[in-house]
């Protein structure tokens, strides 16, 4: 199959739903010619379902980023399906995770915060250097984020975790550049997905995408998030790194 990924092997995280960015980017970079690995936590049968409407099925491995032990299991996993010789072309980090208290900033407890940081920034780390023995020169890490330049309505601690991960994302390039491999972002704009209803007042924050992006933005299309992301997982960047590329409709660069 000839595509922009022709002949790469990318482990995608964070598929929950078809309409998760994470699902797009696993989509399109099939059909970019790429072989594509899941992971999934706590809802795995669910994960396994929603795998299955790929256009081509693929296998899911159980992974909790907060679990060195899923961790360290993580390149033998990968081997099972792929074989003892493998390499690991790219990895898509599209996890996040916050507390209900994390969204009250003033009243966030440091375990609400924590577990925030933990599971939407420190994973991006570690998440990599699990993966690290399996990566070629080449190789491409590419996580979302949520612009981090602003404060935004309701957003509050989660905010703070992605600038977090955007800090993360930089110092991974500066230390990965040694080996090749590249570690961008895309920050994309709302989505309505399954993330999105755990995010109180999340209409009211998406709400600015309706009256600021000069190209507009489509809430409930997440495929061109995806492409962002499949676009920076080729060879067509390859002396882009500590990137965050924006996939908005414009809003990040709009002063009002």
């Amino acid at each position: 199959m000839s595509g922009i990924l022709a002949g790469k092997r990318i482990l995608v995280t964070g598929v929950l739903t078809e309409g998760s960015i994470a699902f797009h980017a696993a989509k399109v970079a099939q059909e970019e010619g790429a072989e594509v690995l899941l992971t999934g936590f706590g809802r795995l049968s669910l994960v396994e379902r929603i795998a299955k409407r790929l256009p081509k099925p693929v296998p899911v491995i159980e992974l909790d980023v907060t679990d060195q032990g899923h961790l360290d299991a993580l390149p033998d996993g990968i081997r099972e399906h792929w074989g003892a010789d493998t390499q690991l072309d790219g990895i898509v980090h599209s996890i996040a995770f916050g507390p209900l208290g994390a969204f009250n900033f003033l009243e966030a407890s440091w375990e609400d915060v924590g577990t925030a940081v933990h599971v939407s920034a420190y994973s991006l780390k570690s998440l990599t250097t699990a993966c690290l023995p399996l990566m070629p020169r080449g190789s491409s890490v590419v996580g979302l984020t949520f612009d981090a330049q602003s404060a935004w309505p309701k957003y509050d601690w989660m905010g703070v975790a992605k600038a977090a991960l955007e800090s993360t994302s930089r110092y991974l390039a500066r230390d990965l550049g040694a080996k090749d491999i590249r570690c961008n972002l895309v920050s994309a704009g709302p989505i309505k997905s399954m993330a999105a209803k755990s995010i109180p007042g999340f209409e009211e924050l998406a709400d600015v995408w309706n009256h600021r992006a000069p190209i507009g933005w489509d809430l409930t299309d997440p495929e061109p998030a995806g492409r962002g992301v499949v676009g920076l997982l080729s060879d067509f960047f390859p002396k882009t790194t500590g990137e965050i590329v924006h996939v908005d409709g414009g809003v990040h660069m709009m002063g009002a």
